[in-house]
Parts: structure tokens; C-alpha cells; sequence
């Protein structure tokens, strides 16, 4: 089995905050781990799936892998250096801050049978307004209710002093 690694160094972003999005991937293929990174709202996803992307470029041209067998073997986020710094604080004191960094790296194999795809990537497919505009309406047209016999006749109601008073306005 061969294996491709690739690393980002420095990067700054606390590396608990980056495991969250990291820990999701292992063991998925390039394509559904690409997926999942393209719909994370977490700040870490950005530079994920940059650093995919360039394992997935250095697996085809240096190693020759194919990319369609690619899955994360691997994904580690381990703690860069910190940056110490102070805030100052009320009174002549001073809170301790720590601007944390991460190196992550991650671990790509090639794999001749992958598990079947849990899901898809579909592109939508190119429509006109105007198609678009009759498709909306021909899932939204709601079919009016039939009147019965029953409902056409009601009873007739007299005007009385009841009536009148529920109808007004409160005092």
C-alpha cells in the first residue's frame, strides 16, 4: 500500500479547535472528505481542504497514484508553537494570553477496493429561469377543495342581542 503525506506547518488556529474538523475525516475518501470540508462552517475547514488538495496533487504527479483509490489514512494536529502576550487589565494588572498555532499532517493511501460512497456530488443541472419559474409552480399549485352539498347549505342566522355582543369591541 502506498501512502502520500502531506504537512501544514504553523498555522493559526488552536489545535483542539482543529482536531474537531480533522477527527471527521479519517478513514473517508478523498472525494467524500473534500465534501464534508466544502459544507463545514468551522474556520479550521479552509486550510483542511487546501492541505487535501495538495496531498491529492503531489499523490498523482510525484507518487502516481490514482486519485479515484485515495483515502485519508491519517490526519494528526498536534500543537505549534505559542505565542505569550498580555492584556492589560484594571488596577495595573495584566491577563496572560496565548495565540496558540497547529501542524497538521495527513496521511493518504491508496486502496484498491474503497467502501461505496455514502453519498453523491451531484451537479445541479442547467435550467432557464422561465423553466425554473414553471417547475416552482407546478409543485406549489394546491388543488382547490371540492363543495359539497353539505357545505353549500348553512344555517341561517338571526340577529340578535348575543350577537351583537361578542361582536363589539371590549369597553
Amino acid at each position: 500500500m502506498k501512502t502520500q503525506t502531506a504537512r501544514l506547518k504553523y498555522l493559526h488556529i488552536a489545535p483542539r479547535k482543529a482536531r474537531l474538523v480533522a477527527s471527521s475525516l479519517k478513514g473517508l475518501s478523498v472525494n467524500e472528505a473534500e465534501a464534508q470540508l466544502l459544507i463545514s462552517p468551522k474556520r479550521a475547514g479552509e486550510p483542511i481542504i487546501k492541505l487535501l488538495r495538495s496531498a491529492v496533487a503531489n499523490a498523482k504527479h510525484n507518487s502516481q497514484l490514482n486519485a479515484d483509490n485515495l483515502f485519508i489514512k491519517e490526519i494528526r494536529v498536534d500543537q505549534g508553537p505559542m505565542l505569550k502576550r498580555f492584556l492589560p487589565r484594571a488596577m495595573g494588572r495584566a491577563t496572560p494570553l496565548q495565540k496558540k498555532s497547529s501542524h497538521i499532517t495527513l496521511v493518504l493511501a491508496e486502496s484498491e477496493k474503497l467502501k461505496a460512497p455514502r453519498f453523491k456530488i451531484v451537479k445541479p443541472e442547467k435550467i432557464s429561469k422561465k423553466e425554473k419559474i414553471e417547475k416552482i409552480k407546478k409543485e406549489t399549485d394546491i388543488e382547490k377543495p371540492k363543495i359539497t352539498e353539505r357545505d353549500k347549505i348553512k344555517p341561517i342566522e338571526k340577529p340578535g342581542f348575543m350577537k351583537k355582543m361578542f361582536r363589539r369591541k371590549s369597553i
